[in-house]
């Protein structure tokens, strides 16, 4: 538990995180992993003998942002939906400190050791994103297919604009000033108002919060199937900058816009496309056996 957080701060926070949670579909199961890293906490739905899909959510979500997306993607696979250690949640920092991209790569080795994991597909949004680019780069061995939600730092920067917006939130981030840039970057869409108040609470209590930040990956040798999932009205890049060199760097790539969502939207907004498009790219074999040479 930080320090920087009191009693009723955690408390508060906890009983948010565990109000998310019990939006999951019935037979969720909670999974505490051990790595040299600590203990990562995973929340678990589908078949066990499914193909695992493990999920990275972006800075400040928590694994349990995916409360939406779970019963869709679960009816085919095993849904693994990770707090990321070092933000919040309830992840435990311990052991061998995570502070580089080699660390968190070491990180995910392990937690896939742990699952017993040869294989899976990975989806991450935002921060998530490049964490899951990084690995596939990483360890293409081990990840089937892999799906970027409005991925930050994968193809392109941020907005300048964008970062200035933010400033204030990273400088001195509060529950209000944190629940009205939320309502300023999520405007027109139905993002959902418990998921917001988790988030404003993770930035605002969670002041130690440390999370591995890298350079921007070479996404050129990527081998693996992928779905780019773009926001098109995401404050937080130029969407149809990213689709583009996005396309240049891996031709092979699956780039795709949800016209009408912004990048802190996902995905707890419009989950049914959301969903369905990623439900239909990990299904679909055609796209595999053209992407691996094999047709």
């Amino acid at each position: 538990m930080p320090e920087e957080f009191t009693v009723s701060e955690s408390q508060e926070f906890f009983a948010a995180y565990d109000a998310l949670l019990a939006r999951w579909p019935a037979g969720t199961t909670e999974i505490d992993v051990p790595t040299p890293y600590g203990t990562t906490r995973i929340h678990a739905y589908g078949p066990a003998d499914a193909t695992p899909l493990l999920l990275l959510h972006g800075g400040g979500s928590t694994g349990a942002v995916w409360f939406a997306n779970a019963r869709a993607l679960g009816t085919r696979h095993r849904v693994l939906a990770v707090d990321i250690p070092g933000d919040a949640g309830r992840s435990i920092r311990e052991g061998r400190p995570l502070r580089t991209t080699a660390d968190l790569m070491d990180w995910l080795d392990a937690l896939l050791d742990g699952l017993g994991a040869s294989r899976v597909h990975l989806l991450g949004h935002s921060y998530g994103a490049w964490i899951a680019l990084t690995y596939a780069l990483h360890a293409a061995q081990r990840v089937d297919r892999l799906v970027l939600l409005d991925p930050t730092q994968c193809f392109a920067g941020y907005r300048p604009a964008f970062l200035l917006r933010s400033l204030p939130v990273l400088v001195r981030p509060t529950v209000t000033r944190a629940l009205a840039y939320l309502d300023r970057e999520t405007a027109g869409t139905d993002t959902d108002p418990d998921w917001k108040r988790l988030y404003a609470l993770a930035v605002s209590g969670f002041a130690d919060r440390k999370l591995v930040v890298g350079r921007r990956p070479d996404p050129t040798t990527l081998s693996v199937p992928i779905l780019v999932l773009l926001a098109g009205r995401s404050g937080t890049h130029d969407a149809a900058k990213v689709a583009a060199r996005a396309r240049k760097a891996v031709p092979h790539a699956r780039i795709e816009t949800l016209a009408d969502l912004t990048h802190f939207a996902l995905p707890t907004a419009a989950p049914a496309e959301t969903n369905r498009r990623i439900t239909e790219f990990l299904t679909d074999d055609q796209e595999s056996r053209a992407a691996t040479g094999s047709v």
